[in-house]
């Protein structure tokens, strides 16, 4: 761990200013960092999702900053939890207990890094995959900008209806309205909770899109 958090403090930035929580601190790759623009791959991890504030994310610790009867007193499990901006949302929400998934463990010490930033203790950190698997812990799942992949998007649709189903478990999830949610059979299921405008700098990272929003999932 010591290693990669180096590796981090050396090749990440704090950020963050420009996004929709601009009070939330993170460690973020941008244009100030070396892996910016060195070729991808002397890159020494997996592809750093965690690395980036997706819009999704961005949406869904935005509404949680605003809303915080959402999370306060509650279990929260934030899946693809990627730089934790989502479960810090959480905890600084006034959640109970607060697990962030991810399946790369880089994203478990970044998580960890950037509560350190925000002056929080980090919340528990999972990297085995919990999608499809039986849980019964939790009263909210989150998850930001996980339906880019129509096979994940599938398996999250079977577990989310059996999570929701099974155990009343309430689900918030963040998309800047990609293709691959908008045409998937579980659109026809979210209730629209809220909608943003990006930050200039936000659109621009990703290729236009200019609004993200937060969906109530309700099989």
């Amino acid at each position: 761990d010591d290693s990669i958090r180096q590796f981090i403090l050396e090749n990440t930035e704090i950020s963050g200013q420009h996004s929709l929580t601009p009070e939330v601190k993170l460690r973020l790759l941008t244009p100030n960092c070396r892996f910016w623009r060195e070729r991808p791959e002397l890159w020494p991890f997996r592809d750093p999702y965690w690395a980036i504030y997706w819009p999704g994310g961005q949406a869904l610790s935005r509404y949680l900053l605003d809303n915080p009867d959402e999370c306060k007193g509650k279990r929260v499990l934030d899946v693809g939890s990627g730089c934790g901006a989502s479960a810090i949302a959480s905890r600084l929400s006034g959640a109970a207990h607060v697990t962030a998934n991810d399946i790369d463990t880089v994203a478990a010490v970044v998580t960890h890094m950037n509560s350190e930033l925000n002056s929080l203790d980090p919340p528990a950190c999972v990297s085995e995959n919990m999608i499809g698997s039986q849980i019964d812990a939790f009263d909210l799942i989150l998850l930001g900008d996980m339906f880019y992949d129509e096979v994940l998007g599938a398996s999250l649709h079977r577990w989310l209806d059996s999570c929701v189903k099974r155990h009343g478990t309430k689900v918030l999830i963040g998309d800047p309205g990609r293709a691959q949610l908008e045409g998937h059979s579980i659109r026809g299921l979210l209730q629209q909770l809220a909608q943003y405008e990006l930050p200039e700098a936000v659109k621009e990272e990703n290729y236009g899109l200019t609004c993200t929003r937060v969906w109530l999932y309700c099989p």
